[in-house]
């Protein structure tokens, strides 16, 4: 009868995502598991590989800036080469307690345009990442529960699952649910599965290579997004990252993207 009742409780605890072990729900531990790589103002240059289901491979070189205005955390994501998409840049408003505003500028139609809820999950320039992965998903439109824990390489990992508290908001990211892979002695979140509008596994983000940027904060050197349906990967590599440099407000502006 013990054993019984203590399965029951650790199931009712696990199902609920009320405080597990150590007093942790699981959307405290997703936010840890934010926090550990947030690293506020930043300047990054990365690399993304885009690979098809045939083995053919496209090249993709950004940088990225971001700064933290009035709570508000704006990001500029540019393309730098090739010369086919040279100067196409993202603009990314990541507000607290309301949706996300996103812009992107296409230099070949110079013009500025806004990206609407509809695209959110959608492609982000033909990599197998959408637009909604380029920003930091609003937790409060997320319930959260605790699945259980996995090893996942040698990592005891708690697997955490975030389910879009309606439709609109599944519609607007492009998935129904994710389930993260984080690690109970960091807090880094090294596996990502992300489930389309019908249930069935689409995507699967992988993080490697973790490394200390800054004071108790951590990035991934290098993400791998994998779709399985179509089977495609996207293979995104930091080449360097600055934390250093302080922006001015005025240039992360949907007005500014064209100059």
């Amino acid at each position: 009868m013990k054993l019984l009742l203590k399965s029951l409780f650790t199931g009712l605890l696990l199902l609920s995502g009320t405080p597990g072990l150590f007093g942790q729900s699981a959307a405290e531990i997703s936010s840890k598991s934010r926090e550990v790589v947030d690293l506020g103002t930043m300047q990054m240059d990365f690399t993304i590989y885009i690979r098809d289901s045939r083995g053919s491979e496209r090249v993709r070189q950004l940088t990225m800036i971001s700064g933290i205005f009035n709570d508000v955390n704006k990001t500029l994501v540019r393309f730098t080469a090739p010369s086919d998409v040279q100067g196409t840049t993202l603009l990314i408003f990541d507000n607290k307690d309301t949706e996300d505003d996103m812009w992107i500028y296409m230099p070949a139609l110079k013009k500025v345009r806004r990206i609407i809820s509809s695209e959110r999950g959608k492609s982000f320039m033909g990599t197998e990442f959408t637009n909604a992965d380029m920003s930091k998903p609003n937790q409060a439109d997320f319930n959260y529960s605790l699945l259980g824990t996995a090893d996942h390489e040698g990592k005891a990992c708690w697997k955490v699952q975030s389910e879009g508290k309606d439709q609109t908001i599944n519609k607007a990211n492009g998935f129904s649910r994710t389930i993260s892979y984080i690690d109970k002695a960091n807090y880094l979140c090294y596996k990502v599965e992300y489930y389309d509008l019908s249930g069935n596994l689409q995507r699967i983000l992988t993080s490697h290579d973790y490394k200390n940027v800054t004071a108790n904060k951590y990035f991934s050197y290098r993400t791998v997004m994998e779709n399985v349906q179509n089977k495609r990967v996207s293979e995104m590599v930091i080449n360097k990252i600055d934390t250093g440099t302080k922006f001015q407000e005025d240039i992360f502006s949907p007005n500014a993207l064209q100059q």
